[in-house]
């Protein structure tokens, strides 16, 4: 807006006052400045022009953890949201009856509302903060999960020659294992695949180029199915094994060989409990 008076002092306080704001909070700018004519008289006018700055409504920790409060309740979750630390990082804990259903399969729930506080508390801000949502300690203790499966299937890699596929995981926890294996001397990781299922493989210096990658990540769901396909007779079960092709005596004198069942490591990853 422009203001106008005799001086441009007068202008500003003029201005100031109207638009209730102090000289700190707003960007002024001269317009027209007043001439001094014969004997020091001040012909024309000052016009200034003052713009209030836009001011950052920032949300502090504490309506972070009432917001944090307010989904576990929607949720129908009993917990209770507590602000634990607030200087780098905002940390909030969470106390629950039934700690399982507050963090979720593998942190998945504890993730989710962790991604939502961190939205609602980085509103308006130029400097990102980071937000932490914890129960029962879960975020240490998946940690300590991870290094020490980065490290078990590291050696198993540079036994093997081959790449090792992990399960897909968070970002989160894909820097932990790249975090945990930077300093090795026999592998390298990467990370391969898209949102949500990208994830973590780990590839020996001394690779065999011929050798398909070893996928530790293949899960309960699938392993089980194979042992029930093997139990009822499927192919290439018990069931199928006179019948099937190759199975006679005599003639090529081909025998058909059960195939050994990998091991899955993701197990090791627990329960519940950018690269």
């Amino acid at each position: 807006m422009q203001f106008t008076a005799k001086t441009v002092d007068e202008a500003i306080e003029l201005g100031l006052k109207e638009l209730n704001a102090t000289k700190e909070n707003t960007v002024i700018t001269v317009i027209e400045e007043p001439i001094k004519g014969l004997f020091g008289r001040l012909k024309g006018k000052a016009v200034v022009e003052i713009e209030v700055k836009q001011v950052e409504k920032k949300i502090d920790a504490q309506s972070v953890v009432e917001f944090v409060q307010g989904i576990i309740d929607i949720m129908d979750i009993k917990a209770v949201a507590n602000l634990t630390k607030d200087d780098e990082n905002t940390v909030i804990t969470l106390t629950a009856t039934d700690s399982s259903s507050v963090i979720g399969y593998r942190g998945e729930v504890l993730d989710a509302i962790q991604t939502l506080a961190g939205a609602a508390l980085n509103i308006g801000r130029k400097d990102y903060k980071k937000v932490v949502v914890d129960c029962e300690n879960y975020r240490e203790k998946r940690e300590e999960t991870l290094i020490k499966l980065a490290h078990k299937l590291e050696e198993k890699a540079t036994q093997m020659r081959r790449e090792v596929i992990l399960e897909p995981m968070s970002p989160f926890e894909r820097r932990i294992i790249h975090t945990a294996l930077s300093d090795s001397q026999t592998v390298t990781t990467r990370s391969d695949g898209k949102e949500p299922a990208r994830y973590v493989v780990i590839v020996p210096n001394d690779k065999d180029e011929f050798a398909k990658p070893y996928n530790a990540g293949r899960n309960k769901t699938e392993q089980k199915g194979r042992r029930d396909s093997r139990s009822k007779g499927g192919r290439g079960g018990k069931g199928n094994f006179k019948n099937g092709r190759g199975g006679k005596k005599g003639g090529s004198g081909f025998t058909e060989t059960k195939k050994k069942t990998s091991i899955s490591f993701g197990t090791y990853l627990g329960n519940s409990l950018k690269d």
